[in-house]
């Protein structure tokens, strides 16, 4: 986040020996432009009691907030809205901060909304606000209005239909991008983003009727023939789409080759995918291609496939119990975070609920204890690795400095299920065990299954090298490109924290 030219004009008013406020927050900008304005958080503290500068109030608060530290930067990001209160910034922040804290944020986002009528993260925000409210109708008709009065705003046409699909709706989840295509036909991004949708939804015929759409109405485009392909691949029609991906075969374009990979895999040629994964694992987009080179390994290379998963210390199972909140008392503050209905469309749960946000921002102490319960265990299992091997990528990562990526509980319900999937964008991942169903079922009931990649529509036969038993207060550890799922479970709930842990570079 960059503060040069955010905040408005200079307040000029003297803070005694410390000299102006407007000397104090150029070096304090200068800092959080190098990542060094934690060491100036001293001369800033000293300097605010006297301070009617809304700036250093603001980058106060924002300092605090990138330390994790959401409940010590709330005062400070008020004083700054009350000091200025037309100033965007410091709205913007505050209502940020307390969705991410958990406390009410609906009427703040309003304020900032008024200073920048139609901005869209704010519109985003507000909406995300009234589903934490547990008003998520209100979210989705707000939401209606406003694509419908600004019809090229992907962003909202995506939120809508996310939250259309969390809440039950399956049929026409995405009809807002068809009326607005109706307007702007030429939209390229409109499109695309329908299509995408769709994908992710697996509407396979859905999706090739949106193709053709398209193509009839502005002819065709590499965002239909990629697409088109891959959705003939998901669906397993090996000769179309061997015919399809030809012209894609030297695209430079990782998500797209990608999608060649699993192609090839599913059709059982592990050599031919493996050609293409070998040229994208030294290159930015290698986090994507980890998870399909364990797999060609695993049936073309064994002694690879050992050096890239087969070391126990990689994963890590430990009950935690005695260092977390009481379990009941979590499993009480973790249900109450489960506004939305239904599954979320890009995520691998079936037949449950997911939290929206980052749960490890909140600032409730039962949440604050869970994180940093989790953040010592973390940092215990990383200190059992072999030695750092810039080549491989779990042991690549530094060790000393553990953050997270993302958290948030899953609550899902009888006959529920994970299904097989990869966090790419992690580090180490995991699942903590809160609540269980007393009787979770028979046999392997409710495991969770580590290396087993079949999915709906990606059917390799390669069975997990390892499953382990739920039980509460367990946490299980292990790198974020390995394929993960769990055994569908008999009656009851079955309540969980996950999160990645961020990769440091």
């Amino acid at each position: 986040m960059s503060l040069t030219g955010s905040l408005g004009g200079n307040a000029g008013v003297r803070v005694g020996a410390l000299g102006s406020d407007d000397d104090l927050f150029r070096r304090a900008t200068e800092a959080w432009e190098s990542g060094t304005a934690e060491a100036l958080l001293p001369e800033i503290e000293r300097a605010l009691p006297k301070s009617k500068d809304y700036r250093l109030w603001h980058i106060h608060g924002l300092i605090l907030r990138q330390l994790d530290q959401r409940a010590e930067a709330l005062p400070s990001l008020r004083r700054a809205v009350e000091l200025k209160p037309d100033a965007l910034k410091p709205a913007e922040a505050l209502a940020q901060t307390l969705y991410e804290a958990g406390l009410p944020s609906i009427d703040a986002y309003g304020h900032a909304l008024r200073l920048s009528p139609g901005n869209p993260e704010i519109v985003s925000g507000l909406a995300m606000a009234f589903v934490a409210a547990g008003e998520v109708h209100t979210a989705v008709s707000g939401l209606e209005k406003i694509v419908a009065r600004s019809p090229t705003w992907v962003g909202g046409h995506n939120l809508l239909s996310q939250l259309r699909w969390m809440e039950g709706e399956r049929e026409g989840f995405t009809r807002s991008f068809s009326e607005a295509l109706e307007q702007y036909p030429q939209s390229i991004d409109l499109r695309r983003e329908q299509i995408m949708s769709l994908i992710h939804a697996e509407q396979w015929d859905e999706a090739l009727r949106v193709i053709a759409s398209g193509r009839e109405r502005i002819g065709d485009q590499p965002v239909f023939g990629v697409n088109e392909a891959v959705v003939h691949a998901e669906m397993g029609d090996t000769e179309a789409a061997d015919r399809l991906f030809i012209p894609f075969e030297h695209i430079d374009d990782g998500p797209v080759q990608v999608r060649r990979v699993r192609h090839y895999l599913r059709s059982e040629r592990p050599e031919q995918a493996g050609a293409i994964v070998e040229q994208w694992l030294d290159r930015p987009d290698a986090f994507m291609f980890w998870p399909y080179a364990s797999l060609v390994w695993r049936q073309t290379d064994q002694q690879r496939w050992q050096w890239l998963e087969g070391d126990d210390s990689f994963v890590g199972v430990y009950d935690i119990a005695d260092r977390l909140p009481p379990l009941e008392q979590l499993a009480a503050t973790l249900r109450d975070l489960h506004k939305l209905s239904g599954q979320p469309l890009e995520q691998s749960l079936r037949g449950g609920t997911q939290t929206d946000g980052d749960i490890f921002m909140n600032i409730d102490p039962v949440l604050v204890q869970l994180r940093e319960a989790i953040r010592a265990t973390v940092a215990e299992h990383a200190a059992k690795f072999p030695a750092r091997d810039p080549k491989h990528p779990l042991l690549a990562a530094r060790r000393d400095d553990i953050t997270f990526a993302g958290a948030w509980s899953v609550r899902l319900r009888s006959a529920g299920y994970h299904a097989n999937h990869v966090h790419p964008m992690g580090w180490i991942s995991s699942a903590l065990y809160v609540a269980l169903p007393p009787d979770l079922g028979a046999g392997e009931a409710g495991y969770l299954t580590l290396g087993e990649p079949r999915s709906s529509c990606f059917d390799i036969d390669l069975p997990p090298f390892r499953t382990v038993e739920p039980k509460p207060g367990r946490l299980v550890l292990f790198p974020s490109y390995m394929w993960h799922g769990t055994r569908p479970f008999g009656e009851g709930e079955r309540l969980t924290v996950a999160f990645d842990v961020a990769r440091q570079p």
